[in-house]
């Protein structure tokens, strides 16, 4: 049986942004490949042109080159046949490394025998400036948010330049999950097309998502752009709240200031259009997002849709995850939550943030299992 802890070290150490590597004893290949943002990429500039600026980075958002080209990893068997089905894995809020996932890719290539595509989230992972992710550089960010904004609570090196953007401007939550949502539309539509070098024309692409990697995929299948999704199945783990029960708030994610900030914002200012994102198109995308934030709004719109498509969606909860609550998840999904979740639980110390305490002193053997228990359901719908 593979043991977790071990094998996402191995991996990790292995991992390459710049070039293929080939893990010899699974007969896989991790392959970067170049991401250029083609699709929405005038209306999304237009708008980050506008957004109010932090003190630790004086450029605009649209200026920010890294978050525009990139590059994106696929996990696939080695050869050079190309292959006809794909998963793409997206991750949660705040986050700004792979290693987690790696070992998650990679069961779920062993396993199912498709490729998987790690995509990142707009100005998440390689898409952000490296100073961002810094200790050394941001923990004097923390002491002056410390300053600036009274009681606030879990401000971390860790978190504070996504605590300090979306305080300036919450909209930027949007905004980035718009982008986000572009990328995947662009992304899909070019493997479809047969521009892909590890992909055929008319690719059967399916979704693992977790955390707020759940939200976008919820929003990507709502607005269904293009009708590039109508098959796509979406397995979702830790992830799938309505967003109004999420709790973000924790050292890693967002401090409580930014978090208070957020909710306030779109349960408020945005569905009631005090503060109108003039400069987007108002479109499938925004009222995707809109039925997602409360469940009493466009309710019959949500729950007709994953009533209509439970039989392409899974999910799977964790009873003491405080941060994407099992509430949450049937709160979104209502009625169809019946066939679509199921909610879990460890015989161990876990967290949302960290669902396979690795590095842990928890016996490997029960990690190990856990692991599998997620993972082979998640194989087995993929």
């Amino acid at each position: 049986m593979m043991d977790i802890s071990f094998r996402t070290r191995q991996l990790n150490h292995l991992f390459s942004y710049d070039k293929k590597t080939e893990i010899n004893d699974t007969k896989l290949a991790i392959i970067p490949y170049r991401f250029i943002q083609k699709k929405g990429a005038d209306e999304i500039s237009a708008f980050q042109r506008t957004l109010t600026t932090t003190d630790f980075c004086s450029a605009t958002d649209d200026c920010i080159q890294e978050n525009t080209d990139f590059s994106y990893l696929v996990f696939t068997p080695d050869g050079k046949a190309k292959r006809d089905k794909a998963i793409i894995l997206l991750h949660g809020l705040n986050e700004r490394t792979w290693e987690k996932y790696l070992t998650w890719a990679e069961y779920l290539v062993n396993t199912t025998g498709k490729p998987v595509i790690l995509f990142p989230i707009a100005f998440h992972m390689n898409r952000s400036p490296e100073i961002w992710n810094n200790p050394r550089i941001t923990l004097p960010w923390v002491k002056t948010r410390q300053k600036e904004v009274d009681d606030v609570s879990d401000s971390t090196f860790a978190n504070v330049a996504l605590s300090s953007r979306i305080s300036r401007h919450p909209l930027r939550f949007y905004a980035s999950g718009r982008e986000s949502v572009f990328n995947l539309w662009q992304l899909v539509h070019e493997i479809k097309n047969g521009e892909h070098p590890v992909f055929k024309e008319d690719t059967s692409i399916n979704l693992f998502a977790y955390s707020i990697g759940a939200l976008l995929s919820q929003v990507l299948l709502l607005a269904n752009p293009d009708q590039l999704f109508s098959h796509t199945r979406l397995f979702m783990f830790c992830g799938g709240s309505i967003f109004n029960l999420m709790n973000g708030n924790a050292r890693d994610i967002l401090d409580s200031e930014a978090f208070d900030s957020l909710q306030q914002y779109f349960n408020h200012d945005f569905l009631e259009k005090r503060l109108p994102p003039a400069l987007f198109e108002s479109d499938g995308l925004e009222k995707a997002f809109k039925s997602m934030i409360r469940p009493e709004i466009m309710q019959a719109y949500r729950e007709s849709f994953f009533q209509s498509t439970c039989h392409r969606i899974r999910a799977i909860s964790l009873k003491k995850d405080v941060v994407i609550p099992t509430l949450g998840v049937v709160r979104a999904l209502g009625k169809a939550s019946e066939k679509i979740l199921e909610e879990l639980d460890f015989p161990f110390a876990y967290t949302h943030q960290i669902p396979f305490p690795v590095r842990s002193k928890t016996d490997p053997g029960l990690i190990n299992q856990a692991f599998l228990q997620i993972f082979n359901k998640a194989a087995a719908f993929l």
